[in-house]
Order: structure tokens, then sequence, then C-alpha cells
């Protein structure tokens, strides 16, 4: 019995299983909704996630017909991130509904082989030691599956975290966004625009299909209730005071708020059960950074799980999944409430506070490099004692004309040896690349291929 269920086919819980059946293990998704939500809360793909799609040869599905924005915002402030300064080969973030991700990550998982069920809600698990039991309800009513692993890729009220008894220690909201994807008539001229005043504060980001999202928050929505449902006179209004303007906003397709609380899980694994993304981590969705920091959770987890499940690595490998992604979630809801911080400020001490950090982002390149390699998570390094080890590998050129990318399509180890490298890196001399495009630890236990 080496079968894995996930529950979730949001883009998390879905690249979960193409990476699980890349490896051969036999996967099913149980999803409640019977079809794919048309309102996409995610709409920005980092270049972090760009280079994960890379490593598996997707990149061009979605470059192909996504948006390019070569900046990035901190907190909504006035000076943007640079995205074209990073060290990667896709220095820009791309902008694709997520209903679009979805279809084109359930396209990659259903090829593979997964088994993805709509309509199907589970209802509780139940880790007996050397099995999951997982109990759900689907059209034709409740059943059961046994499995050797459960991943809840469920949500923030998620279901399997819930059932294991796992903790989500964090903070109620107190601040409310607003969202709304509308047409704009007259819209800004820049493709990355945010605007913050006293009345508001306001970003505009283009979508796909001509309309535009426009986010923002005002005085008024600091508060611990809840508002009422957004209208688009609110809308308009709101847009107005931070701006001057509507922008000719009209004919909205969806409208929405947000809260700014944010929880985190004190357990990444218990057992033989594991969370993932949104399940993992609630947060204000600052910075764009939310669905990329949960596809980059699977990333790391489905290698794993499918080598132990495999033969090919020992049960401990598994134990590297809280370790690795617990501190990224940590510095996650840091980054997310700093943000949030800034955005919220209203007051005059607050308005002056957002202009000192947009002008120290404006005259110091190194921390708005900082602050861009961690919104786009080409920052984050797993804790190791050596040097080079839980780190980013960049997309290395060999001399027969392959990169290090196009290697690491089957979802397997790549050798390094500074011989067949095309140019100089760091003066490694030799170097195991994981499945996930970090540097192996010599301590980890890696797969036998």
């Amino acid at each position: 019995m080496d079968q894995v269920v996930i529950a979730g086919a949001g883009p998390v819980g879905l690249w979960l299983a193409a990476e699980l059946r890349l490896g051969g293990i036999p996967v099913t998704v149980l999803e409640s909704r019977l079809s794919r939500n048309p309102h996409s809360k995610a709409l920005g793909m980092q270049p972090r996630t760009i280079e994960v799609l890379a490593m598996r040869g997707l990149d061009g599905l979605f470059t192909a017909e996504a948006r390019r924005i070569p900046n990035g915002h901190f907190g909504m402030l006035d000076t943007r991130l640079d995205f074209r300064a990073l060290d990667t080969d896709f220095p820009y973030q791309l902008v694709i509904p997520q209903a679009r991700t979805e279809e084109l990550l359930e396209e990659r998982a259903a090829g593979l082989g997964a088994t993805i069920r709509r309509g199907h809600q589970v209802t509780s698990v139940e880790d007996t030691g050397s099995a999951v039991v997982v109990h759900a309800s689907g059209p034709d009513g409740p059943y059961s599956l046994e499995a050797a692993y459960v991943v809840g890729c469920d949500g923030v009220h998620s279901t399997v975290r819930q059932s294991v008894g796992i903790d989500f220690p964090g903070t109620a909201a107190n601040a409310w966004g607003w969202l709304a994807d509308v047409t704009l008539d007259a819209p800004p001229a820049v493709q990355g625009y945010n605007r913050s005043t006293a009345d508001g504060a306001v970003l505009v980001a283009p979508l796909p299909d001509g309309r535009h999202r426009v986010v923002g928050m005002s005085p008024s929505d600091l508060r611990a209730s809840r508002p009422d449902d957004l209208t688009m006179d609110e809308v308009r209004a709101k847009i107005i005071a931070a701006t001057g303007t509507d922008f000719g906003a009209h004919s909205p397709v969806w409208l929405s708020r947000f809260g700014n609380a944010a929880n985190l899980a004190a357990e990444y694994r218990r057992g033989r059960v594991f969370l993932a993304g949104d399940a993992a981590h609630r947060h204000m969705p600052a910075g764009g950074v939310g669905m990329n920091v949960g596809i980059q959770d699977a990333m790391n987890l489905g290698w794993k799980l499918a080598a132990v499940l495999n033969g090919s690595a020992p049960a401990s490998l598994l134990d590297t999944y809280h370790a690795e992604r617990h501190p990224v979630g940590v510095e996650l809801l840091e980054s997310t409430q700093a943000q949030t911080a800034l955005i919220c400020s209203f007051t005059p001490d607050g308005l002056q506070l957002r202009s000192l950090m947009s002008r120290q982002i404006a005259q110091s390149p190194e921390f708005s490099r900082q602050l861009a390699e961690q919104i786009s998570g080409l920052s984050v390094r797993y804790p190791a004692s050596e040097p080079l080890a839980g780190t980013r590998a960049p997309n290395l050129k060999f001399r027969d004309g392959t990169t290090l990318f196009e290697r690491l399509t089957p979802g397997r180890p790549v050798r390094i040896d500074h011989s067949e490298l095309a140019e100089d890196w760091a003066g490694v001399r030799s170097a195991l690349i994981r499945p996930d495009g970090y540097v192996a630890s010599p301590t980890m236990s890696m797969p036998d291929h």
C-alpha cells in the first residue's frame, strides 16, 4: 500500500500530485468543489515559482500566455522592487489567473496518471500508525480510503489539520482589504501601479483578459469586525479617495474582501499526515506570495515522499520537510505582517514611515535587491552546516548545451562536476542537486538513482 491521498485540488495539491506521479507513486486527489472556482485569489507567479515550473519543462506553458511585470511591491510602497537585477532566467513575475494555473496543473497531474475526484469532501482522517484512513463523502455517499500518507492542501480551514489536532496559532484580523476585478476605461499608464495617501491605498494590476484587478485598503477598513459585502459604489469611492480618479471602473466580475489574520501550523508533519499551502500558513496576501510559497511547499515534499515510498530513501528524509519549510512559513508571516503594517499606515507618522522606506529602496540597491529576493522566493535557504548546502542552484549551463533545469526535468537528483560546466559556479568542484533545485547536504540521505 503506497498510495498518497491529497485533500484539495488547488495549485498546491495539483502540483504535489504531479510530483508524486513523476516518482511513480499512486495518488488520489479529493476536491470538494464540483468545478473550478472562476474567481482567482492568486494572480502573481513569482520568479522562483517560474523556476520550479522550468525544472519540469513547464515554464513555456505559462510564459506564453501570461503578462510579464518586471517588478514587484513591498507593502504597496511607492518605490517598486526591480526584478531585473535578480540572478534568474526569469526576472519578472507572471500575471495569470489562479483558475488558469489550476487548469494547466490539473492537465499535468492527470496526464501523469493522478486520480482527481471532484465533488468529494474529506470529512476526517485517522492515522493508525501503519496507514492513514481517510473518511470522505462523494456523490454516492460516504466512503473510506486507506493511504500510506495524507497531505492536507485543503486551505486555511483544513479538515486534515483539524482532524489530527495540529495547532494553528496566530492573530485575528483587525484590518480588511478589498478586491475588485473590473473594466477600466482609463487605466494607469504603468503596468504595476500603486498609490497610498492618508485616505487609502490602491494597487492596480492588468489581467490577461483586458480587465484589471484593483486592490486596496482605507482607514475605515481598520476594524476587527468584517465589513458588509463590497459594492461597486464603495469601490469607486475608495479609489477616488486614494488616487483622485476611479480610472473609469465599471462592470465588476468579482468583488471581495480579505482580512489580515495570520496563522502558522505548529507542525507541518504529524506522523503520516502533512500540511502544505494555506493549510499550513494563513496571512494577508501582501506582495502576492501565498500561492507561490504553497507550490514550493509541494515541490519540497513531493520528491521526498516519492523517494521514501519507492524505497530509495529512508523514512527519516520526511523529517526534513518540517525542518526546512516551517522556517519559510515563519519568514512569510513576518514579511506579510510587516507589509500589512505599512499598508495600514494612514496616519502622519505612518506616511512618514512609508516615505522613508520608499526612499531607502530607491537609494539602496542592496536593500532593494534583498527585498526583491524575498518577495520573489529566490532568497530561501534551507538549514545546513556546509557553506553551499541548502542554497538554491541557478540554472547552470553545461558544455554540452544543456542546462541544470533541463536535467532536473525527470524529477531526479543531478550530480554536477565542474569540468562539465560552461563557466565557474562559486568555485564549486562538485555538487549534488536535489530534485527541487537546492544543493544537497552531504548529511542528507538522498534517493538512490
